[in-house]
């Protein structure tokens, strides 16, 4: 019998066109295994289309809001169908930088100190003595992340017309600026990937750099020390564990190589990494030798497992 899987993508969040992207290249693969497969760019009336459709299992292919941060999970609890990647509680918590770090510090695994600032504090003084960097506290792929340096174009102290994430975001969080290299390690189910290295020419791994061919150089495996790659790798496991990930996520880290083992730094978990030509976990993937069919197969038969063993301890 053939499986039937609704592919979920797009929607309408500051990712939507990398969703399709995502979308589009998961699709493709299923339909080149044999499975029966619905596409569903994902508008209001999401609910009532996947009622009609009546999948067997959901891939979620979403980025962002409101596909990453629990509400679609909620929906398809609610609904009784399988879906991919993690659940809702994992989504709620991994999505706000501030909920993930009082999750993931308390078991050890180091990431930079913050505070949440409210915008309009921003153009009477610093936060944090600069460079530092301002986010959004629950948006992914770089969306609104400033990094505010002595010599920086925002002025001193941040100018009130000055374009950037304070005049989008009501409070944002501030960290301290890690110096050194942008490293990213994949965990599919127990295992990690492998590490890569992004050398982004822009100086900076932003949105553009991370979705725009050849402004990003990714150097797979990294070209770093054995001990920090393990470190690496071993701080995204527990992360994946700690958070209670589902199928496949992705830890992204700073690096500073003047410090050794202590300059490594966990920033942030995305429990939705993308899986267009460009995204790294497809990258890792195929590094230890698994095809993008063969990862996409994989996601969906774990999820599909998940499934019935939750209804299994249910019962």
């Amino acid at each position: 019998m053939t499986l039937h899987v609704a592919v979920l993508m797009g929607g309408w969040s500051s990712e939507r066109e990398v969703s399709l992207t995502s979308g589009k290249g998961v699709a493709d693969a299923l339909e080149s295994r044999g499975y029966r497969v619905t596409r569903v760019d994902m508008g209001r009336d999401v609910a009532l289309r996947l009622a009609e459709a009546k999948p067997e299992v959901v891939f979620n292919a979403l980025h962002g809001t409101p596909g990453e941060d629990g509400s679609v999970q909620g929906m398809l609890d609610l609904m009784g169908v399988p879906y991919t990647h993690s659940g809702l509680a994992t989504s709620v918590i991994a999505i706000d930088k501030v909920l993930t770090k009082q999750a993931l510090v308390p078991h050890g695994i180091r990431m930079p100190g913050g505070m949440i600032v409210g915008s309009e504090s921003l153009y009477a003084a610093d936060p944090l003595p600069r460079p530092y960097v301002l986010k959004p506290v629950n948006e992914g792929s770089s969306v609104g992340v400033a990094i505010v340096t002595e010599g920086g174009n925002y002025g001193q102290p941040i100018g009130r017309e000055t374009e950037g994430p304070w005049k989008h975001f009501a409070e944002l969080l501030a960290e301290p600026f890690i110096k050194g290299r942008e490293l990213t390690v994949a965990v599919l189910g127990d295992r990690a990937l492998a590490v890569t290295e992004l050398k982004p020419k822009s100086g900076f791994y932003d949105y553009d750099s991370k979705y725009t061919d050849g402004l990003t150089v990714h150097v797979c495996p990294a070209q770093i020390p054995a001990e920090i790659a393990q470190s690496a790798m071993a701080m995204a496991v527990k992360a994946h564990h700690v958070l209670g990930c589902k199928g496949t996520s992705r830890s992204d880290f700073r690096w500073d190589d003047e410090q050794g083992e202590a300059g490594l730094y966990l920033l942030e978990v995305n429990t939705q990494p993308g899986m267009t030509p460009l995204s790294l976990v497809p990258e890792q993937a195929k590094h230890i030798g698994m095809s993008y069919a063969d990862l996409v197969e994989r996601i969906v038969q774990e999820a599909l497992s998940d499934h019935a063993a939750a209804r299994e301890k249910a019962a």
